[in-house]
């Protein structure tokens, strides 16, 4: 299987590059602007009800709320 950074164009002074399965809001750039570092690689992220997969890692989605 070949890397997203081997497929997807290079883009020049690119900080990061997202892939993702629906489209962006402000909120969500501004976290991952303090996730990705500024490297100009591409990274997947799909996002579903109760969890996000971030280049392959799943991250379970927590309501603040309910933490013990």
């Amino acid at each position: 299987m070949k890397d997203i950074n081997d497929i997807m164009p290079k883009v020049p002074n690119m900080r990061w590059g997202a892939l993702m399965n629906q489209p962006p809001t402000n909120d969500k750039v501004e976290q991952m602007n303090k996730i990705f570092p500024n490297n100009g690689k591409w990274h997947t992220v799909f996002e579903e009800k109760d969890q996000i997969t971030i280049d392959g890692k799943e991250i379970l989605k927590k309501n603040p709320n309910k933490w013990t």
